[in-house]
């Protein structure tokens, strides 16, 4: 009987995935230790690896005796050592179009909430006072700023459409897409300075790469508007968590609103959890009802075609199909 593991998962239980596993003849181990050490006895002897947020490193896939796919429970795969997996013939698949539309939507709610000083103004009410909690400069209106987004993806065209009714200027940076898509999507194409030092709000929407990773740091913090505000829904690495607090508490940031960072969980004390021109929720923009059950069952389809031998879809590592 062909088996599958399952290293972490953040889900009440794993029925889904067992139904559709169990009507294909595997046997699951499922596990939700994401130390190395726990890792590797349970999937060593495993056909397919299924993974959340587990390490799944150089040590993990040398471990790996006869997987042919491992499937990420999402779009980033940057806890996946893809190198290794792709010398060891083993195909890494994500799950890219689960929960573009939440995205989107969760990040047309942060530009709003930091344009509009929605959380500010609501817990004034709760604190028993009236009048309007912030100064006035504070209060955008989306139709007058340049919003520029970083990576234009499934997502970050999703995002851009979202805007397109607001009437406000849109700059896109991705060195991927032709100029003639980011036109034709009501769009300029720019390059990434001059997207830093045109536009009043940056919101992210690329994966992290070696490429990308602190995109934002002190360097390129500085090259922005000053009081310009941070969106970023993609990838806590994206920023450089110390540089973003440095430029929000001096005022170069006005004001930021996440849902992912580094580190994650933020810990207790952290400066981010404090700062009252920060909106933080903790990775949960792509949650539905709808998007959780469609990225649970395609990780398990994907698992069950790698079992049969069949192509793979959303291969990120070049290695094009199980065998």
């Amino acid at each position: 009987m062909p088996m599958v593991a399952i290293t972490d998962y953040t889900f009440p239980s794993l029925d889904i995935e067992k139904r559709i596993l169990d009507a294909a003849g595997a046997e699951v181990r499922a596990g939700n230790d994401k130390q190395v050490a726990a890792l590797i006895p349970l999937v060593a002897e495993a056909d397919a690896v299924i993974t959340q947020f587990a390490p799944i490193n150089a040590e993990v896939i040398a471990s790996m005796r006869h997987a042919k796919v491992i499937v990420r429970y999402g779009i980033g795969v940057d806890n996946v050592d893809l190198d290794a997996a792709r010398d060891k013939g083993i195909a890494v698949c994500n799950v890219p179009d689960y929960c573009v539309d939440e995205v989107a939507d969760h990040t047309l709610a942060f530009i709003l909430s930091t344009t509009r000083q929605v959380v500010p103004n609501s817990l004034l009410i709760r604190e028993g006072k009236w009048g309007l909690a912030t100064p006035l400069e504070q209060m955008r209106t989306l139709r007058d700023q340049t919003v520029g987004i970083v990576g234009f993806g499934r997502i970050g065209r999703e995002v851009a459409a979202r805007l397109a009714p607001f009437k406000c200027r849109r700059l896109v940076s991705d060195a991927f897409i032709p100029e003639e898509v980011v036109k034709e999507n009501g769009c300029e194409a720019v390059s990434l300075d001059a997207l830093l030092e045109e536009s009043d709000i940056v919101t992210l929407h690329c994966p992290s790469t070696p490429q990308t990773r602190k995109l934002l740091g002190a360097d390129t913090i500085n090259k922005m508007k000053p009081g310009a505000i941070v969106i970023n829904l993609a990838r806590g690495d994206l920023i450089d968590t110390a540089s973003l607090v440095a430029a929000l508490q001096s005022g170069q940031i006005a004001s930021a609103a996440i849902d992912v960072c580094d580190p994650e969980p933020i810990p207790a004390d952290h400066a981010l959890r404090q700062l009252p021109n920060v909106i933080t929720a903790s990775h949960i923009a792509s949650a539905s009802p709808k998007a959780v059950r469609t990225l649970r069952e395609t990780a398990a389809r994907i698992a069950v075609m790698s079992l049969r031998g069949e192509p793979l879809p959303n291969v990120v590592n070049g290695v094009a199909r199980s065998s």
